[in-house]
């Protein structure tokens, strides 16, 4: 079995972590507008805070998204807040597509039907990296769509990508900022320097204190070695490299909805619909998360309010 990272050195760019935290009965919500007041610079009116969101695919074979933290303030913007280390070279070039599509997710769902396109709400994806998206040393980016032909025309979608680098130094960021992100990388108390930071950390360190945090953790590292031990072995079956490659896949996601399911059973009695939607699902970043929180639910109930 592979060395797994103890929860008090995770970090808040680590997804467990920062799920954990925003999920929190009691530091959920002031956790996640500290945060993003920092980033955006502003105060938040009254917000709803949704870890971990998933908005599945129009079918079972589409692509759907799991949201790192959904926020929705009452009256305002729609934010996804998305941390992210993986510094892979296909995922870092496939960046700006990604975003494109969380945001065409994220729209299609927010219209009801007769509505005008007027009442089209405001959407900010925000992406806080360990490494430089753009490669220009930057600690902000920040993306909107416009006119090529005439760059000062007005043009306002509501539509907007903010791309965070925790180490980038150019474009004078607002020292506040910098030291947020700082810490989200290097989750310690020396680097809580300032008094919302101060605050941060203490909620922090008390959700990785909580024990069903602790054991929710645990269980999903031992549970996903499991899969991909098992992944592997299926991959090995098939005896040649391509067949090592798809029996691996398959083996995994077949794994992980076994082990959700079998998680849920513990808790009672599943409904049909509800194993359906999860057997159905081959997305094996989705089954990721739906692991994990079906290791951290007391209650089917509130497994399938979460999904």
């Amino acid at each position: 079995m592979r060395q797994v990272r103890k929860l008090e050195d995770l970090n808040l760019v680590d997804n467990f972590l920062v799920n954990s935290l925003t999920s929190h009965q009691v530091y959920g919500e002031p956790a996640a507008r500290c945060i993003l007041e920092c980033i955006l610079g502003r105060k938040l009116g009254k917000i709803k805070v949704v870890p971990q969101r998933i908005v599945p695919g129009e079918d079972t074979d589409k692509h759907g998204i799991r949201m790192d933290i959904y926020l929705d303030e009452e009256d305002g913007e729609i934010f996804d807040l998305e941390p992210d280390n993986n510094s892979g070279k296909g995922e870092v070039a496939a960046l700006p597509r990604r975003a494109r599509f969380y945001h065409a997710k994220l729209d299609s769902g927010s219209l009801q039907a007769g509505e005008k396109y007027n009442v089209l709400r405001n959407v900010i994806v925000i992406f806080v990296t360990t490494y430089d998206p753009f490669s220009l040393d930057r600690m902000v980016y920040t993306v909107k769509n416009g006119c090529i032909e005439v760059s000062e025309l007005p043009y306002e979608d509501g539509a907007r990508t903010i791309f965070l680098y925790t180490k980038g130094t150019k474009g004078n960021p607002p020292k506040d900022l910098q030291e947020l992100l700082h810490y989200m990388e290097y989750s310690s108390k020396e680097n809580a320097r300032t008094e919302n930071l101060q605050r941060l950390h203490e909620m922090v360190t008390a959700v990785k204190r909580d024990g069903k945090v602790g054991l929710a953790y645990m269980k999903s590292f031992e549970i996903e070695e499991r899969i991909r031990e098992q992944g592997i072995a299926e991959g090995k079956a098939v005896g040649h490299a391509e067949g090592l490659t798809a029996g691996r896949k398959e083996g995994i996601i077949q794994g992980q909805i076994n082990a959700i399911l079998d998680l849920l059973r513990e808790l009672g009695e599943i409904p049909p619909s509800l194993e359906e939607q999860i057997t159905a699902q081959k997305d094996e970043e989705i089954l990721r998360k739906w692991l994990r929180l079906a290791a951290k639910a007391e209650g089917v109930t509130e497994f399938a309010n979460q999904i």
